[in-house]
């Protein structure tokens, strides 16, 4: 019973289940952007929302690079919460402007991909991640 309501840290749990966790949502907003991945390249006209005013095409090349460029990085663990800002800010879009006057069952998916992203912005990537062997890197170099 004791070890039910124990709210210490396994640190290797932790470290365990960031990785999961990164693995699992970049893998999961991968599969948003490499859909409008061939809108981009296929050359016409681009018919995308523009939710702040900075263009169709604008829109889409910066979602891309959110869903796809950015997700890639997460599942690395390289800059992790740098990446992260991207993907808030087109979760934060796509829950406040896109789907504003929808449903809450409309927005659900982008307000959890929305709290994941948080969660690894104050978490960071964990220790099987490139951001910890780079951190590793430079604190033994400081020695």
């Amino acid at each position: 019973m004791r070890k039910l309501f124990n709210t210490n840290f396994n640190n290797e749990g932790i470290h365990f289940m960031l990785l999961v966790t990164r693995i699992a949502i970049a893998a999961f907003m991968l599969t948003h952007g490499l859909q409008k991945l061939p809108w981009l390249l296929a050359g016409g006209e681009i018919q995308f929302a523009d939710p702040i005013g900075l263009g169709q095409a604008t829109s889409l090349v910066l979602t891309i690079f959110a869903e796809v460029v950015c997700s890639i990085l997460v599942l690395l663990g390289l800059g992790t919460r740098l990446a992260v800002i991207p993907l808030i800010i087109t979760m934060l879009v796509a829950v406040l402007i896109i789907h504003a006057p929808d449903a809450f069952e409309k927005k659900e998916l982008a307000v959890h991909f929305l709290v994941t992203y948080l969660f690894l912005l104050v978490a960071g990537s964990g220790k099987y991640s490139v951001d910890h062997l780079i951190s590793r890197s430079m604190n033994s170099r400081r020695r």
